[in-house]
């Protein structure tokens, strides 16, 4: 099982060989919180897209069956294998700006935060990031995931807000740290002004990790007008490529009802998988589109990656 996971970690998009899903249309049986390891096999390659879909008023939209989406790649439809809109636990990383410009901000920060953990899943995995100068891990050692709240709680108040900030860093630290989780479902929450001025990983190279990999980011961006460093549109790049959503609140007292929002949110997407052709060799990135239409329901917005980049490095193995 251990070298499973890390296969499935390696291949970031792609699915392949003997891997862990649940998916309860293909599942027959208990349900899902009488399967604890969530397991079935499947010998096929998959992109496990996680989708959300919200009506024209922003309500998250429930009950909808496989025959309502439609999916593209590079514009050509592709057939929907596999479906789940279970409220499965998901390995999630909550990564808090810990620099000197945020610290104004920080008793706000740590309370929408505490709340987005006590709003999960209870089977959820978490773990904190704080970053300023470095990122550094909120649970102590050898400690890499918790679901306990007390011990979470502590987790956030372990940074220290001084120095600089090194997103880039800590997005990355984030996205290998998912990898090394037991949920097949990876999520990041970002809290920061977006601005990196003290990371060793360039943007690019950050970007690139974030389309090869499957984690859905959610960004709430906070903001000073006095902030030169602040970009709002890295943290609105961050949740396009990966599917997520990015938040920016008008004050830091506005940021408990956002972590409500993303909690929801992610308990309540659905997952959609389909067989990609290898077609233009490994490394290409490929757009994505999901369309969802439904009897009686007009106007209804879909928000899942949008790009992914196809990798059969491991199809062998």
């Amino acid at each position: 099982m251990a070298s499973m996971k890390r296969r499935f970690a390696h291949l970031n998009l792609m699915v392949a060989g003997a891997v862990s899903f649940a998916l309860s249309g293909l599942v027959a049986g208990s349900p899902a919180e009488e399967r604890p390891d969530y397991t079935i096999r499947s010998d096929v390659r998959l992109v496990l897209l996680d989708v959300s879909v919200k009506n024209r008023e922003g309500g998250i939209v429930s009950g909808l069956s496989k025959d309502d989406f439609a999916v593209s790649e590079n514009g050509r439809p592709q057939r929907i294998t596999a479906f789940a809109h279970d409220d499965l636990p998901v390995t999630v990383g909550i990564l808090v700006d810990e620099s000197f410009s945020m610290r104004p901000k920080r008793a706000d920060v740590l309370a929408a935060a505490l709340t987005f953990i006590e709003e999960g899943n209870p089977h959820d995995e978490v773990f904190v990031l704080n970053f300023n100068d470095k990122v550094r891990r909120g649970l102590p050692d050898p400690m890499l995931f918790s679901g306990n709240v007390p011990q979470l709680r502590s987790a956030l108040h372990r940074g220290i807000p001084e120095g600089k900030t090194a997103m880039n860093d800590a997005i990355v630290a984030g996205l290998r740290q998912l990898e090394l989780g037991r949920r097949d479902k990876k999520t990041l929450v970002v809290i920061s002004d977006g601005g990196d001025n003290a990371s060793v990983h360039k943007r690019g190279e950050m970007l690139e990790m974030v389309e090869r990999d499957i984690a859905t980011i959610y960004t709430i961006g906070l903001y000073d007008t006095e902030n030169r460093d602040r970009d709002p549109a890295i943290l609105r790049q961050l949740a396009k490529i990966s599917g997520g959503e990015a938040y920016f609140p008008d004050s830091p007292s506005r940021m408990i009802p956002v972590c409500r929002r993303i909690a929801k949110d992610i308990r309540t997407r659905y997952t959609i998988g389909y067989v990609p052709q290898a077609e233009n060799g490994p490394g290409f990135l490929r757009h994505i589109r999901v369309h969802v239409t439904a009897p009686g329901r007009l106007k209804l917005t879909v928000r899942t990656r949008s790009t992914y980049r196809y990798d059969e490095r491991h199809k062998s193995e």
